[in-house]
């Protein structure tokens, strides 16, 4: 490898400055001190007849805007909250299937009582609590880490949405294609879901859906799922959940009113975005029937710095409408339906250094989602979940040119070579019964379901002519193709599952689970054992040792099942002149059938809360996944072979602290990982800005194996009613591959490595009087800063062994400053 100039590495002091900067910003924190009173009262359930009920071992939260504590009630539904400074508080309560809040006013000294109602729970299985409640260690066996509603709504993001703040959990990284990877898994193989519906591109297997900030709740990222709730995956899952609507008032909130203009060299030149939003929720019956709705418009251009600056914008324009309704049916019942529509057009795909605009391609998106799910609460440990999701999504993939396509050394020219038309759908239907608990050596909390999916896939693709060119603008090689291509791809897939959660033991917890999946494309059933354990190995319950072992079966995206329908190709090498000196066909094949993915996963962990402030967590991971999709040419034959030979495999070491101080959590993780596989994917040639050239397959370092990073940002309440949120980001660059102009391998694949990439970015925002009499009126302002100390992290390089720019990094994204201004009543 080759070393790069000192100003393209961190020193030693560069690094301190970094942390001795996020130490700053986390230093100057203050917690004013009140008369102590006591909270006190009872977890109950109303029923219908006016009779009420106890609600044992129930979380209790206790919060306000400079507090936030958690108690478990006790055997008889009682609870308590000592030393409580004087304030206004909202005070919230879950047992499965069931939540409850009330709000609480408490003077200097005072003690009150307040009941808790308890209702059927409105969204999920489980309750979010706020980010500065103090670390807790959880005794859930599943690597389970959550980014709650205070973080999304705090944190420095560019776009405003809750999967981009998914990289703010250890191991996960956004790739060099902008797509997020979740341990060591492609972006294709990780399962993600919005309130438990999926919404993957049943085509592409990417997730193909994103929510704005104000109406999401939680984001959270399951390493190793091993309840076998989750499948059709080989990775890991994301999950998001909304917030419930509210039941009492009417709350409306509005931010990002004002356009940011164009800085071109100094000067104004139009719009560089525009990204409105608008927020409504609030009873239609109160205490029955809530809505929530957001709209949001984007309009984004994103610079390549490298491209002369009116040539330089990728384009986003987009229009995202949210709505969702929740209805209390009774007591007992409950009910929520969302609806989605996410238009969007990004021009310019892939803009980079060497594909300028002409050359790239435009991409539009038109979908919609619908899910509607029901619960019934038999009892307070028995629960049935109904849910039915409809996901329409297309695509079409054009050009900017109707010249031929090029690539040459430096640059590339012409029109794409590759013209989609997608229709897409995914009808999901699935049925989960969670028992109430039960006692046989020991307890047992049984689930049992089953789910259901149809994906349909509609496809036209045309392949144009692509020419390659030599250092001396001489042609060398041409591709062509067969005629346009149009097809039809469906799916039925069908599973059923069980989990047991047993405590033998007060200390031990072992989840057990069965996933049986089977689909029409394979034509096979796949049996998925799983389980889990979590050890408590002191009696204060502030050391636990968990790990577990699971079997994961993926699904087959619809595009990999469409691939002998595609054109097939011809490659010809050319005289300087143009004259064909030889050439070979090949045509699409899947010689032995597809089969699902399948990985095997694994971990182990020691979790200890060193003191009440101070959590540290030591864990490995291993996964292993066999059965990849990798695509081969195989020119002896004539054969551009699809196959199940790929394997993969990730192992992460992850040591993680979260320290509470005194109004703020600071978090900090070291991973050291490796990802590697094969790296011939699907999506790299044929998904929405594929590789024309296909080499022959090799194993090597996946694309976004990073196998040092240190993660640390932390949220404060700091003087003058600010709050700071940093994030300090080190990761070792991503690696590349060299190239010849024959556009061939040169050397081991990924052999190469960008710089070691570094960014610090900060978010800070404070409340505001607003000179309106109006009650209830709130305003908040602040600013993003990102790349804070302006670290040049770059984003393209001159790979090309035969270029007079080799090696040349390029295309950095310098300081970029954000202002922020939210309104609320």
């Amino acid at each position: 490898m080759k070393q790069r100039s000192s100003s393209q590495q961190i020193s030693k002091g560069q690094f301190s400055s970094y942390l001795l900067t996020l130490l700053i910003i986390a230093g100057g924190v203050a917690n004013a001190q009140n008369n102590p009173g006591v909270i006190r009262g009872a977890i109950v359930m109303v029923e219908s007849d006016g009779s009420r009920s106890i609600i044992p071992d129930a979380t209790v939260v206790l919060e306000s805007a400079e507090v936030a504590r958690e108690t478990t009630a006790d055997g008889v539904g009682s609870y308590m909250f000592a030393d409580v400074p004087a304030g206004r508080y909202q005070i919230r309560a879950s047992a499965p299937g069931l939540v409850g809040s009330a709000s609480a006013e408490i003077h200097s000294g005072e003690s009150l009582d307040v009941e808790i109602p308890m209702a059927i729970e409105n969204l999920k299985l489980s309750v979010t609590v706020n980010g500065n409640v103090e670390p807790l260690i959880s005794a859930d066996p599943e690597q389970r880490t959550e980014i709650e509603r205070s973080t999304i709504l705090s944190a420095p993001t560019k776009d405003d949405r809750a999967d981009s703040l998914l990289p703010l959990i250890p191991g996960v990284v956004r790739g060099p294609d902008g797509l997020i990877n979740i341990k060591g898994a492609r972006s294709s193989q990780s399962g993600a879901l919005v309130n438990s519906a999926s919404v993957v591109d049943p085509v592409t297997g990417n997730p193909a859906m994103s929510l704005p900030i104000d109406v999401v709740e939680s984001a959270t990222v399951i390493a190793n799922p091993y309840d076998p709730e989750y499948g059709r995956l080989s990775g890991a899952v994301s999950k998001i959940d909304t917030t419930t609507s509210n039941f009492d008032d009417f709350h409306f909130s509005m931010q990002n009113l004002l356009p940011r203009p164009r800085n071109r060299n100094g000067d104004f030149v139009g719009i560089e975005s525009a990204t409105p939003r608008a927020t409504i929720t609030g009873p239609i019956i109160k205490d029955k029937i809530a809505f929530t709705e957001s709209f949001e418009y984007r309009f984004v251009r994103t610079p390549v710095s490298s491209l002369p600056p009116l040539e330089r914008d990728m384009k986003f324009e987009g229009f995202t409408s949210f709505s969702q309704l929740d209805v209390n049916l009774n007591s007992r019942q409950s009910m929520t339906a969302t609806f989605s529509l996410y238009p969007q057009k990004l021009n310019y795909l892939g803009l980079n250094t060497f594909a300028p605009q002409p050359s790239t391609p435009d991409l539009h998106q038109r979908g919609y989602m619908a899910s509607l799910q029901h619960r019934f609460t038999i009892n307070s440990d028995s629960l049935l979940i109904s849910q039915f999701s409809y996901k329409r999504f297309d695509a079409d993939v054009t050009a900017n040119s109707t010249a031929p396509y090029e690539l040459l050394v430096e640059t590339t020219s012409g029109g794409f070579w590759n013209r989609q038309a997608r229709e897409g759908e995914h009808t999901g239907w699935q049925e989960i019964y969670q028992l109430e608990r039960h006692g046989f050596l020991g307890s047992h909390e049984l689930k049992f379901g089953t789910d259901y999916v149809h994906d349909n896939y509609d496809g036209r693709i045309a392949l144009l002519p692509v020419t390659i060119f030599g250092v001396s603008n001489l042609p060398l090689e041409q591709i062509s193709f067969g005629p346009a291509s149009r097809f039809g791809v469906h799916e039925n897939g069908i599973a059923w599952f069980a989990a047991d959660k047993w405590q033998p033991i007060q200390r031990l917890t072992i989840d057990l689970g069965l996933r049986l999946d089977r689909d029409s494309i394979t034509d096979s059933v796949s049996p998925a054992p799983r389980a889990g354990f979590a050890l408590m190995l002191t009696k204060d319950a502030k050391t636990v040792l968990k790990g577990g072992a699971g079997l994961f079966y993926d699904r087959v995206p619809l595009n990999v099942a469409s691939f002998p329908f595609l054109p097939g190709r011809n490659i010809a090498m050319l005289s300087p002149d143009g004259a064909v000196l030889s050439s070979e066909s090949f045509i699409n094949a899947v010689p032995s059938g597809l089969r699902n993915p399948r990985s095997v996963g694994w971990n182990v962990e020691l979790d200890r809360q060193v003191t009440s402030a101070l959590v540290l967590r030591a864990g490995f991971q291993e996964r292993n996944t066999a059965r990849d999709f990798v695509l081969d040419p195989l020119a002896n034959v004539g054969l551009l072979s699809l196959s199940n030979n790929g394997r993969s495999f990730y192992r992460e070491f992850q040591f993680t602290g979260q320290y509470k101080v005194r109004r703020g959590t600071l978090n900090a993780s070291y991973v050291r990982s490796k990802a590697f596989g094969n790296l011939n994917d699907f999506n790299q040639f044929f998904g929405n800005n594929g590789t024309v050239v296909i080499n022959p397959d090799e194993q090597g370092r996946l694309p976004f194996d990073a196998p040092n990073r240190f993660l640390a940002w932390g949220q404060f309440e700091a003087p003058f009613k600010l709050t700071v949120l940093p994030v300090l980001d080190v990761h070792t660059g991503f690696p590349y591959s060299l190239t010849n102009q024959e556009r061939e391998f040169v050397g081991p694949r990924d052999s190469e490595r960008f710089p070691r990439f570094a960014s610090l970015d900060l978010q800070v925002t404070r409340p505001i009087k607003i000179p309106i009499r109006r009650e209830g009126l709130k305003a908040r302002v602040g600013f993003g800063v990102f790349n804070l100390l302006n670290r040049f992290n770059p984003r393209d390089v001159q790979n090309d062994i035969d270029s007079q720019r080799f090696d040349a990094m390029f295309n950095g994204v310098g300081r970029i400053w954000r202002g922020k201004f939210v309104l609320e009543f």
